[in-house]
């Protein structure tokens, strides 16, 4: 909806310094708050003035007249952490064009331990948006104590301690939990607690990817509630979701947990993607982790032993029979066979004339798979999507289109469908909602004070597009598609797309937490 032109919230004082603005746009400033008509002056690398001002002679100007002007957007939970190092996804053209300009990583517990050398790097390289990391306490854990089913003893958790304490004071954000992920699931609650007041002591939040997000979803929560407390820091869930056809419709059980949390004085929120489909290795997704101890090389020997093999074989046959004897699971990328890409499970097991079962273990003895699992259902989603405390985020990662790998299309598209198709096409949530949940919202969340809000001051990480057009084309049978409907991208004052197209300016920072303005 539209507010009058009295509904100016801002006003330049005479004379106006910019070097360009943004003319006639309807502003959705991040809060939530009603579109209004406006300009936005930029100088330099942030916002000089928003509303109604006088512009200055041979200021240049854009005329993005019927085109929506939102601040840019914060995705809370991506894995572009190693393909940001690398040309050409240092650019990270696939989010760009989502209107995505600030990326988290460190997610899932997964990602470089060393906060300084990793953004030390990423200026080297240059990237096309803004990099916040958290600590990723798998790798934390694997750093200290390798892949090992057992508790930490009182050197290797000081060790953690040690390299946590570290990563918050090189201004990482948080500490992230991947808890079905080696070595993290074998944590128990009390090593996180302790890593967790790390991050807390730094003024970091807690994410976690939980540890069961089927039957025992709410066990997990409950955990993760309890983490938050002890520590006393806020509390954030990755990916929300209640994932197998068992557990469909718990999301409202899931809902009520974190509502009354939320009602007892409990900071915690939520991020989710807009699919029903998720996506992550085969391995963990089949394996239970009582046989992921150690090497990949010590898991292929567990399928040769005349006794573990028996168990894990049927271990295996036991995942995939809830999931429609493999047929809920499509292979991404598996580098042996490329041609895999885009199957099933079910319908690899009868082109080869092998049982499901057998081609698990042929993709795990070859080094495995990264697949995508239709394991959610559309009313679930919806309605996690409709709550004001849970984020738009991909859990995806900086991509350029290939022929080997067919991904979750959620790396190209998530932002303008949660956006283009739910919001302005389906209507399930008002514009300036969606727009909230993907800016102001995880701004707030991670304590980020100086972005996702259009606001004089604030950096200059701002998104154009045509709320006609702004979709995802990404599917899941051709993912690699940019999205359509971005005229311009900003990123720190600079145009990273302008009138529809890549500048090639790799104009985006690590955000140091230490740096935040007090």
């Amino acid at each position: 909806m539209l507010l009058p032109l009295f509904a100016f919230l801002f006003f330049a004082a005479a004379p106006l310094d910019a070097d360009f603005i943004l003319k006639g746009g309807l502003v959705l400033d991040g809060t939530g708050k009603m579109a209004v008509l406006g300009d936005i002056a930029i100088k330099g690398e942030r916002i000089a003035a928003i509303g109604s001002f006088p512009i200055p002679p041979n200021t240049k100007s854009f005329d993005v007249s019927g085109l929506i002007i939102a601040p840019g957007f914060i995705d809370m939970h991506t894995h572009s952490d190693f393909p940001l190092l690398k040309v050409p996804t240092n650019a990270n053209l696939n989010y760009l064009f989502q209107g995505v300009t600030t990326t988290v990583t460190g997610n899932c517990g997964s990602g470089p331990v060393d906060t300084d050398a990793f953004y030390k790097a990423l200026s080297k390289v240059k990237v096309g948006s803004n990099v916040a990391h958290q600590i990723p306490h798998n790798d934390v854990r694997k750093a200290a104590m390798g892949n090992v089913n057992r508790a930490p003893t009182e050197i290797e958790l000081k060790k953690m301690v040690e390299l946590s304490n570290k990563a918050m004071k090189d201004g990482a954000w948080g500490l992230s939990t991947g808890l079905i992920y080696n070595p993290g699931t074998y944590a128990k609650t009390p090593e996180l607690i302790t890593l967790a007041k790390v991050a807390s002591s730094h003024g970091g939040f807690y994410a976690s990817h939980i540890r069961d997000e089927g039957s025992e979803v709410l066990p997990a929560i409950n955990e993760a509630l309890a983490i938050g407390k002890e520590a006393n820091m806020p509390v954030h869930i990755s990916h929300i979701k209640v994932s197998g056809r068992s557990v469909w419709g718990k999301s409202g059980d899931v809902l009520a947990l974190l509502m009354q949390a939320r009602k007892n004085g409990i900071k915690v929120t939520a991020d989710q993607y807009p699919y029903i489909a998720s996506s992550t290795s085969l391995t963990a997704t089949v394996v239970p982790s009582r046989f992921r101890e150690g090497e990949r090389a010590e898991l292929v020997k567990r399928f040769e032993d005349p006794e573990l093999g028996v168990l894990l074989r049927k271990a295996i046959a036991d995942s995939l029979e809830s999931m429609k004897a493999g047929a809920d699971l499509r292979i991404a990328y598996y580098a042996p066979k490329p041609r895999y890409a885009g199957k099933n499970i079910a319908d690899l097991a009868k082109m080869t004339g092998k049982s499901p079962v057998d081609i698990v273990v042929e993709i795990e003895k070859n080094g495995g798979a990264q697949i995508v699992h239709f394991g959610m259902s559309e009313e679930d989603m919806r309605l996690f999507m409709r709550q004001d405390f849970v984020a738009t985020a991909s859990d995806g990662g900086a991509k350029v289109p290939d022929t080997s790998s067919v991904p979750h299309p959620r790396n190209y598209g998530t932002f303008p469908r949660k956006i283009g198709f739910y919001a302005i096409q389906e209507k399930l949530i008002p514009l300036e909602t969606a727009i909230r949940s993907a800016s102001g919202l995880p701004a707030d969340i991670m304590g980020l004070k100086d972005r996702g809000y259009l606001k004089v001051g604030y950096f200059a990480d701002i998104v154009v597009f045509n709320p006609d057009t702004f979709r995802d084309k990404a599917t899941y049978d051709k993912p690699h598609q940019y999205s359509t409907g971005i005229s311009h991208v900003l990123v720190n004052g600079n145009f990273a797309i302008m009138d529809g197209k890549p500048t090639g300016k790799l104009a985006g920072k690590p955000l140091k937490k230490t740096d935040q303005p007090r």
